[in-house]
């Protein structure tokens, strides 16, 4: 298996919207860690909004800066799309500096744990010294994926009613 973290472009657009749609058509609305992909009709407005969260100079107000990843795999295929926002807010503590979502198809073959590994260098470089993730406690894989990049419990919190925990990966 192997994939490489690429930014979102133009070119990637009619992949990224299947990418979106098969989460759809699994009826998964959610898809974390797509700075809101899965909430925004337009390719263009999207790729306009990621593309200035990656500077402190054009990021939103109510955001934080972040940069955001599709991983493609050795055809050049979407599998999964992961975020890192470089710091964290008060809406965001219980959130976590990484989000992450592999499409329906693709899981089970160990893109989560990948993605996340090569995400922790980027992080490194831009100054982190660690991650926070946050994970439902009945979410075993993403647990997995984080644990077996060296996240530790750190706390518990409860979220829209379900417990949870956050992870923190000392970089």
């Amino acid at each position: 298996m192997k994939i490489r973290l690429v930014r979102p472009t133009e070119q990637l657009k009619e992949q990224a919207i299947k990418f979106r749609q098969e989460f759809f058509d699994n009826h998964e609305m959610v898809i974390n860690g797509s700075e809101l992909l899965d909430q925004t009709e337009s390719y263009e407005d999207w790729l306009k909004a990621v593309t200035a969260n990656t500077n402190i100079e054009t990021v939103n107000a109510s955001w934080v800066v972040t940069d955001t990843f599709f991983a493609v795999d050795e055809k050049d295929k979407i599998v999964g799309i992961i975020d890192l926002r470089h710091t964290l807010n008060d809406f965001l503590k219980d959130l976590g500096n990484c989000g992450y979502s592999v499409r329906p198809s693709e899981r089970r073959k160990g893109y989560a744990t990948e993605m996340l590994r090569l995400l922790l260098p980027i992080a490194k470089n831009a100054g982190m010294k660690e991650l926070y993730l946050s994970v439902e406690r009945d979410n075993e894989a993403s647990i997995k994926t984080i644990v077996k990049n060296g996240g530790k419990h750190e706390r518990s919190f409860e979220f829209e009613g379900k417990q949870a925990d956050i992870y923190k990966i000392i970089l």
